[in-house]
């Protein structure tokens, strides 16, 4: 995902960014500013592209961060807010402007963070926002406390993903990862908000913690879950998903899934029983409540993927959850797609399927991928 990026922030947005500023301060120093990153720019990765362009801008700015800061907040279009949230390259454009507020910024507090105040409403600040709850932890989180109720939900979002002990591309906060206690007290003020897009944040942020600290997410979500409204209920079962995945019990319990589902798996098919990489395999089978009372059922399904090694780890992925009643049989249907990605690689081998019922695995069968 990175290369593919890269390949889009080419030298272009460098000289895109140096009209946009001379506009605004016409003293701006373009052909220094290029120069900056000329030579090297071409063999670095999206992230280190981004933070060679904010050390250029380091060079070409005043050295008053206070006066520079204020130079690229008037150099900003209009922020995004009213937009539905559509994730895109676009966006990108401002990554090296939150890395200047991280890189020269750090001991200028208050105005560092009205830029990326500013920039998180017109991409997003959580990459450098990490850098002050290393330096500042005590002050960002005060101020994370007022932003939590901001009418801005990109704003309200970065309390959540900037804080996120284990955010993607980002340094892990070490901090937040030995006490997630520093900021559960940010994702109670969140957990209802009226934005998916936060909402989601706070589900991805409770996630991580699960895997440090499992006990605290269990708990914050057995609380959070008693009178759960639907889409406070849709976070907490985002939130547990790794734990699921694991067939971890407390996480089943608390989602109503803790007991042992007592059915029947009948007429079992696999299809093709040999195939190649790049096509798909098909399942299905049939569930039978043969108990005396209805069973809540959380369906997943595992593939036990060959490695590069000869060896298969298995791979959990999510089918359905069921209310199944007294005597009801269902049929269930899927299929498997082994077209090469980004994220996986296929190997010849021997592949198993297992139906995942509450945690527990039971063997469906197998196939064979030729090379």
């Amino acid at each position: 995902m990175a290369e593919a990026l890269k390949n889009q922030f080419g030298l272009d947005v460098a000289h895109t960014l140096a009209k946009q500023i001379k506009t605004v301060w016409p003293a701006f120093n373009s052909k220094h500013f290029i120069e900056e990153l000329a030579g090297t720019y071409e063999a670095l990765d999206l992230m280190a592209r981004a933070k060679s362009i904010s050390h250029a801008l380091g060079k070409t700015l005043p050295q008053d961060f206070a006066k520079a800061s204020q130079i690229l907040i008037d150099s900003l279009p209009a922020s995004k807010e009213g937009h539905t949230h559509t994730p895109s390259m676009a966006g990108f454009f401002y990554l090296p402007h939150t890395f200047y507020a991280a890189f020269y910024g750090l001991n200028d507090f208050d105005n560092a963070m009205r830029l990326q105040y500013e920039l998180t409403q017109r991409f997003t600040a959580e990459f450098s926002i990490r850098y002050f709850l290393e330096k500042h932890q005590q002050a960002t989180l005060a101020l994370f406390k007022v932003w939590a109720a901001d009418p801005s939900e990109h704003v309200r979002r970065l309390v959540s993903e900037g804080s996120r002990p284990r955010l993607p591309w980002a340094q892990r906060l070490k901090a937040f990862q030995q006490d997630p206690s520093l900021t559960l007290e940010l994702l109670e003020l969140l957990k209802d908000d009226p934005s998916l897009y936060v909402r989601r944040s706070v589900a991805n942020h409770l996630n991580d913690i699960g895997k440090d600290n499992p006990e605290a997410l269990f708990a914050t979500t057995a609380r959070w879950i008693k009178n759960a409204s639907p889409e406070r209920l849709w976070l907490i079962e985002h939130s547990l998903r790794f734990a699921i995945k694991k067939g971890d019990a407390k996480a089943l319990a608390i989602l109503g899934y803790g007991e042992k589902a007592k059915v029947k798996i009948k007429q079992i098919k696999i299809w093709p029983s040999t195939c190649s990489i790049g096509q798909e395999v098909f399942f299905e089978f049939e569930l039978h409540n043969n108990s005396t009372h209805t069973q809540n059922i959380m369906l997943d399904f595992a593939v036990h993927y060959v490695k590069a090694n000869g060896q298969t780890k298995a791979k959990v992925f999510k089918l359905k959850t069921l209310e199944l009643a007294c005597q009801q049989k269902v049929k269930i249907s899927k299929k498997i797609s082994l077209k090469e990605m980004t994220t996986r690689q296929h190997y010849a081998g021997t592949h198993f399927i297992e139906a995942v019922l509450n945690g527990e695995n039971t063997r469906l069968g197998q196939f064979e991928l030729l090379a």
